[in-house]
């Protein structure tokens, strides 16, 4: 009698997808593993070794140069070059969001199934903005990789790997969700250039804006559900881990709409709207 193998198992499943440095291989894998949701166990319980090699996570391409974001000069958009500047910026950014989803999956036991759910399903989201902006790139006759990037989304991600509370806190409901209010804006400019690349780019952000709404809400989700568990308050402990992990200052203006759409109470958003 043959014996039947064990279900592939999720947290297993999304260290070898963050630990994949090919960009095209990552977003496969991401997919992947999405489309064995309906078989896969989840281990919530169980220890993970992180690999021991410390480059290995996350899994990053040769390419693009990562340098300080004090070191990452801005182009105008109203150039060819600069355009495509911009546009790899933001898809430097969506490529460490599909690292940070998998990693918020693969690190961090102990919780509800509903989780790393819903942390698959921002992966695979996240692998999808990429995948449209690197498309969108590649048009104009680029790719990722072709300009230096900053690592300021993952270094906040590596920063919170010993609590998913501080996690929860700092990278969905604050890096996150400074997209939300930088978007509108740079739609807004896009329009003004004017070109079919352009206007193009605009039509990928409303998609990107659309979904992060729901990434942040999730991280606002998780957040205040950690925050119950410890018995804490939310609003004083923000203030309390944004200090302890040197969280940036927010910067207005804010996209008050997409923010309470992701969860931001009242009470949040006046703090953050006499802070920035």
């Amino acid at each position: 009698m043959t014996a039947l193998m064990p279900p592939p198992e999720l947290r297993q499943l999304a260290l070898q997808a963050l630990m994949q440095p090919d960009p095209t291989q990552k977003v496969a894998l991401v997919r992947g593993v999405y489309g064995l949701s309906a078989i896969f166990s989840i281990a919530p319980d169980q220890h993970f070794q992180a690999p021991d090699t410390p480059d290995a996570l996350p899994g990053s391409p040769a390419r693009p140069e990562l340098r300080s974001h004090l070191d990452v000069h801005k182009r105008s958009p109203f150039t060819t070059e600069g355009l495509a500047a911009l546009l790899h910026a933001v898809t430097h950014i969506e490529f460490n969001a599909i690292n940070l989803a998998l990693d918020a999956i693969w690190r961090f036991g102990g919780m509800p199934h509903a989780y790393y759910l819903d942390w698959l399903k921002v992966a695979v989201e996240e692998a999808q903005h990429f995948s449209l902006l690197r498309a969108h790139l590649q048009t104009m006759g680029y790719d990722y990789g072709d300009f230096p990037a900053h690592t300021g989304l993952w270094d906040m991600t590596a920063k919170t790997s010993g609590d998913v509370l501080a996690r929860m806190a700092l990278v969905p409901r604050t890096l996150e969700a400074r997209g939300l209010d930088a978007t509108p804006p740079m739609q807004a400019k896009l329009r003004k250039v004017g070109t079919p690349h352009a206007l193009r780019a605009v039509e990928i952000l409303e998609v990107i804006l659309r979904d992060e709404i729901g990434h942040v809400a999730i991280g606002n989700q998780w957040y205040r559900a950690l925050c119950a568990q410890r018995g804490l308050e939310p609003v004083a402990t923000y203030a309390l881990l944004a200090a302890q992990y040197g969280a940036p200052r927010v910067k207005g203006p804010l996209n008050l709409s997409a923010r309470r759409h992701a969860g931001f109470d009242a009470v949040e958003l006046e703090l953050l709207c006499l802070n920035c």
